[in-house]
């Protein structure tokens, strides 16, 4: 996974900050340095009811509204695209994805400045997992239920919002991680898709900004794993 210099900001709300400290530091002055990546909740385009079956059957409460919604996509579809991107590196800066340049000039992007500071020109270089993640949704025509964003704790938490979340693993389930092997998803340090769980306490993933920069297929063990979000494929 790569590391990225970045600016760091001082003030209060640099917790909240897309991209883990990437955008608000841009722009609020200091030094740091970003573990992984950052991610967050997608934008409300789309309210349903959830009606599949959870994969921890977890029942969603009788008219509780979710912003995540099913799509004809099916998760080979979306896993397809994402192993197609394999080899797709970042430049000398942390930045030339097409992954950033998408993000950055994405409706999403204006809406999480709004919320944590920065401005689009900080996405360009910042750490991109999530927002491979993110791409990825968007071009398979997925994004109503993989969401979009650039911060994996927000991210995270928006499917668990929308009782989307779990611990059971699952092809095609957005899988966050947490190097330390903390369950808290304020831990969360990175996130990829889920191609299979391997019968032996790993599972092989599709993941962006991994290794030196780049999309990679890894294996990893589950103890690094925090939770899965599930989007509601098609069959």
């Amino acid at each position: 996974m790569a590391k990225h210099r970045i600016l760091a900001a001082s003030k209060k709300n640099i917790a909240r900050a897309a991209l883990g400290t990437s955008v608000l530091a841009t722009v609020l002055g200091g030094t740091a340095v970003a573990n992984a990546e950052a991610t967050t909740a997608p934008v409300k385009t789309a309210t349903a009811a959830v009606t599949a079956n959870h994969p921890d059957n977890a029942q969603k409460p009788a008219g509780k509204k979710s912003e995540e919604t099913k799509v004809s996509v099916t998760a080979q579809q979306v896993l397809d695209l994402a192993r197609s991107q394999v080899g797709t590196s970042e430049n000398s800066a942390g930045g030339g994805t097409p992954y950033q340049k998408w993000y950055a000039a994405s409706q999403r992007a204006a809406e999480t400045i709004d919320r944590d500071g920065g401005n689009r020109a900080a996405y360009l270089n910042a750490p991109w997992c999530a927002m491979f993640v993110s791409w990825v949704g968007e071009h398979s025509g997925a994004r109503p239920a993989i969401g979009w964003d650039a911060y994996t704790v927000t991210y995270a938490k928006w499917f668990e919002k929308n009782d989307r979340w779990g611990t059971k693993v699952q092809p095609g389930a957005v899988v966050f991680f947490s190097w330390s092997g903390s369950k808290d998803l304020d831990d969360i340090n990175h996130v990829g898709f889920v191609v299979k769980d391997n019968g032996d306490g790993t599972i092989s993933t599709v993941e962006g900004n991994t290794g030196n920069g780049k999309v990679e297929e890894r294996v990893r063990p589950k103890s690094q794993v925090v939770g899965y979000g599930y989007p509601q494929y098609a069959a």
